[in-house]
């Protein structure tokens, strides 16, 4: 896999967007940026009250980490967490970067559940992830990502993403499950 490559870690809360990017971005050697960092003071309000945001909430949130994406271009890759729910918020984030590649972190709603309930210190309540499933457009056929299962350690979790979107793109589809499948991305010159 190019290391020149923008890689989202999408998913629903609770999925281990944050950690599993950074150890991406560690193992890339490239930077991390936590995409709940870009969300203005009135999203994380209306969440931390338990109200989910609507896509004008959304909006200018993909803006600011598009800019990011874009302040990158042409330097060695990144990685960045955000929810990207819905395939209009990853085509949103392409625009800043049309090699752009998605890790879908996907598991069980009741391993997500009880890892939501352990983690101490996030405006996300648990109440949400309702909202979250129901907004969850999973990777179509003709977007750049993979789908990795959420089960086991943050470390296994990496290592079957890093193996996931360095597979030729036919592997993926033989490979064990836990990475579902790997669509090929344009090659940045």
């Amino acid at each position: 896999m190019s290391t020149r490559r923008v890689i989202v870690v999408m998913g629903v809360a609770g999925t281990g967007k944050t950690t599993v990017g950074r150890l991406l971005a560690e193992a890339l050697g490239v930077p991390y940026a936590e995409g709940d960092a870009f969300h203005p003071a009135a999203n994380v309000a209306k969440m931390s009250a338990g109200t989910p945001l609507d896509d004008a909430d959304r909006w200018p949130w993909l803006d600011a980490i598009g800019e990011w994406i874009r302040s990158l271009a042409g330097q060695r890759g990144a990685v960045v967490a955000a929810s990207s729910l819905k395939r209009t918020y990853r085509d949103r984030l392409r625009a800043a970067d049309p090699g752009a590649v998605f890790v879908h972190l996907s598991g069980e709603r009741a391993l997500i559940e009880e890892r939501m309930a352990a983690r101490r210190g996030h405006f996300m309540p648990r109440a949400l992830l309702e909202s979250q499933f129901a907004a969850l457009e999973p990777l179509q056929d003709d977007e750049a990502g993979v789908v990795v299962d959420v089960s086991g350690s943050p470390e296994e979790i990496t290592g079957r993403a890093l193996a996931a979107l360095n597979a030729p793109a036919d592997a993926a589809e033989s490979a064990e499950p836990a990475a579902q499948r790997r669509l090929a991305a344009p090659e940045r010159n």
